[in-house]
């Protein structure tokens, strides 16, 4: 069983459309507005103000209002002042259906009953491979990382979707993966196809899709592993542990890897489904 975002899990069931999908995305979308966006709009930065903090949090796991802050651009009780007009403007995914007439309410609560189990399906078999594999704690926390990092690089939310049969994984057109000597040594990739490549780049860099060629979009998966990686060395080894991480490697094919070293896990995203590798 694969864990679904609910509008992809009621598109597929037939229960909104793709349009009516897109419309109620594009709602929640504008009621959560990015910090930044809300500071710009009430004049307590700039777009360049903003876009530096935005740089920044590109290299450091810290929030965009505790940079603020470090750099002198928001007191304190302005940071407070976003976060809480942030959190009154946030609309539910399901409430935003009820209110376009997509779905009733006993529709949706039927519907979120049947998403829930799914989840918890797929929650168990992800369960079961951190329990008992070797590198089940690195895919743990890989998948924690991605969940993290993907709201604040890419605005965008990503989750688990199934765990993937690395003797058959499902069709990618890239795969970068950077392995780290150490120890205890470690990989760690992401793959995809051309399409999911391409947004992710534009999300990333914040280029329209004119501007993304195909070797960008690569350079550009590679830099999102490399990231990646940091976080995961981060949390696997000590703190006094020496590493060296290679370049991210392009050439290797996802084939490769059913080799009994690596675990794979499928994930879902609004910018397109990818695969995580994680390997010693």
């Amino acid at each position: 069983m694969a864990a679904k975002f609910f509008g992809q899990f009621l598109l597929e069931k037939g229960v909104i459309d793709a349009s009516q999908l897109l419309r109620a995305l594009e709602i929640q979308r504008m009621s959560n507005p990015a910090l930044g966006e809300l500071a710009c709009d009430k004049g307590m930065l700039s777009a360049d103000q903003a876009q530096a903090i935005n740089e920044r949090q590109r290299r450091e796991d810290r929030r965009f209002g505790d940079i603020a802050q470090s750099m002198g651009l928001l007191t304190s009780d302005e940071v407070g002042q976003l976060l809480d007009e942030q959190k009154s403007r946030r609309k539910l995914f399901g409430e935003i259906l009820i209110e376009e007439g997509f779905v009733d309410r006993a529709g949706l609560d039927e519907e979120l009953r049947l998403h829930s189990a799914d989840r918890d399906e797929a929650a168990r078999s992800l369960d079961a491979v951190v329990a008992t594999h070797q590198l089940g704690r690195r895919v743990g926390n890989s998948i924690a990382t991605c969940n993290k990092l993907f709201p604040r690089l890419l605005r965008t939310q990503c989750q688990f979707s199934s765990v993937a049969d690395p003797a058959s994984p499902p069709p990618v057109d890239a795969l970068a993966i950077v392995r780290v000597a150490a120890d205890r040594p470690l990989a760690i990739g992401m793959a995809c196809d051309t399409a999911t490549m391409h947004a992710m780049a534009q999300a990333f860099l914040s280029i329209p899709a004119e501007a993304c060629d195909d070797e960008l979009a690569r350079d550009a998966l590679g830099e999102l592993v490399n990231m990646l990686m940091g976080y995961v060395v981060k949390d696997s080894l000590p703190e006094d542990a020496s590493y060296r991480a290679s370049p991210p490697d392009f050439d290797t094919p996802v084939s490769a890897l059913d080799d009994g070293m690596h675990v794979m896990v499928s994930m879902t995203s609004q910018l397109g489904p990818f695969l995580l590798v994680l390997g010693d």
